[in-house]
């Protein structure tokens, strides 16, 4: 099992995030990575943090699809990775409607029919092979209707990987479905080791639907797990809290949360109402408190080393081929290393 390492949302954690990224790099972690929702973007720390590192991978989880043309999207990653000489990773999702549509102004539409179009003009335009055309449900390329003066293109930048990483967000079973089938790894958030049965399914769908070469041998399964580490493991657990209620209460409308419906696929159904009630109520601290510890346990690892250690099982033997860990601290960063590589 390799080793990420997730700074979130730039702004969000320790002001000096290069020192980690530079102690992530020394110690053999396998990939940094950054997130965006309506604040800071992924890619500008992103490349900050490249230029400030040499071997590690650095990673998008993820870049947001309705923020960014699949054009964009395909130039960004083949400058990024020409700068950085080959490595990074394309972490890709679609959000969720509160952020397509009252963010970005993008109807939020068929989510897995974008993400199928997006994947696959990406890996077009990266390949190079011929001037992009593409005419399907959301995107048309050249544009049909407009000035007509528009011709198809073809990247002037010569990428210097045509098969750059790709990755999809997803929790949903169609998801992770599509996940299996289009992308090279797939970047679940709360993952849990023991709920694995649940996403297997979905996952040997997408493998059968791609056909005989794809299987889990060959697919990059890289949860975001947040670290907690400290000698109380309750303190731990109530450091790790808040980003849960945030997530189960608030990130999505009350009838449209995917992160609520995952609490309750987890079986956790009578709490993520009461969080996603007193969240939304405004009373975030009485959310948090009412997150489940079994539920942080599923989903984080929190305590004294010996006890991140023990918990690590469960991730190797379910298949986790990189652990991304959601780490602030020095401390944190080198004690994963340490179990782990």
């Amino acid at each position: 099992m390799r080793l990420g390492l997730s700074f979130g949302y730039w702004g969000a954690g320790p002001k000096d995030n290069v020192e980690l990224a530079q102690e992530a790099d020394r110690l053999g972690y396998h990939s940094i990575w950054t997130a965006e929702a309506w604040g800071s973007d992924c890619i500008a720390p992103l490349t900050w943090l490249a230029a400030k590192t040499e071997r590690v991978n650095v990673g998008t989880a993820i870049m947001q699809v309705a923020a960014r043309t699949p054009a964009n999207t395909a130039m960004t990653a083949a400058t990024l990775d020409l700068l950085t000489g080959g490595r990074v990773l394309l972490g890709l999702g679609v959000s969720g409607p509160q952020v397509v549509e009252g963010w970005h102004g993008v109807p939020y539409g068929r989510p897995l029919v974008r993400s199928r179009e997006y994947v696959e003009i990406v890996r077009r335009i990266l390949r190079r092979d011929r001037p992009l055309e593409y005419h399907g449900e959301y995107y048309d390329i050249p544009l049909r209707g407009g000035t007509g003066l528009g011709k198809p293109l073809k990247l002037i930048l010569h990428p210097l990987r045509p098969n750059i990483p790709i990755y999809l967000a997803a929790i949903g079973p169609k998801n992770v479905a599509l996940a299996a089938e289009i992308a090279d790894g797939w970047l679940p958030i709360f993952f849990s080791p023991e709920r694995m049965n649940l996403f297997r399914p979905s996952l040997e769908e997408g493998f059968t639907r791609a056909g005989s070469k794809k299987d889990i041998s060959n697919f990059d399964i890289a949860p975001t797990v947040q670290v907690q580490l400290g000698a109380e493991v309750d303190d731990c657990r109530n450091a790790v809290k808040p980003n849960l209620a945030l997530y189960i209460g608030g990130m999505g409308a009350p009838d449209r949360n995917f992160y609520y419906n995952l609490a309750c696929r987890y079986g956790y159904a009578e709490a993520a109402l009461r969080i996603q009630d007193l969240y939304l109520q405004g009373r975030k601290g009485e959310a948090a408190a009412s997150v489940p510890d079994a539920l942080v346990d599923e989903v984080a690892l929190c305590g004294p080393r010996a006890r991140i250690a023990e918990r690590l099982e469960a991730w190797r033997s379910c298949g986790v081929t990189t652990m991304i860990c959601a780490a602030s601290s020095l401390d944190a960063v080198r004690t994963m290393a340490e179990i782990v590589l």
